[in-house]
């Protein structure tokens, strides 16, 4: 059975954790906005890197995961202090710049996104 890509997120992911850090959250997020997919696939295909954004109970680390997949992490792009914030998310496709760098997370994560911001305090 195919792993959820959370699940599969959190299971690559470890390699790019310290000794006894425990994931909160994570999810998939990308720097081209999805919405261009419906005029022009080859846009998306060319200016679109994935990102994989794990909140754990010390940090948030904004991993790179290439062209051509969400769940596998390559690299560690930055880490950022827990207390922040990352939504409040709206709409489709939510663009924030919260983590770095213009990032546009789809709606199907947005409640990660919730949880992630409800645990280090910012109201829901």
């Amino acid at each position: 059975m195919p792993l959820a890509i959370r699940d599969k997120i959190v299971a690559n992911s470890q390699p790019f954790l310290d000794p006894g850090e425990v994931v909160q959250h994570a999810f998939p997020a990308q720097t081209f906005n999805g919405n261009w997919a419906f005029l022009s696939a080859l846009i998306v295909l060319f200016k679109n890197s994935y990102r994989c954004v794990v909140v754990t109970d010390r940090r948030i680390a904004v991993l790179d995961s290439g062209k051509w997949a969400q769940g596998t992490p390559k690299t560690l792009l930055r880490s950022l202090p827990r207390q922040t914030q990352i939504g409040p998310a709206k709409g489709l496709w939510y663009k924030t710049e919260n983590l770095g760098e213009r990032l546009y997370i789809h709606k199907r994560f947005h409640k990660d996104i919730a949880a992630a911001d409800s645990a280090a305090g910012f109201p829901g």
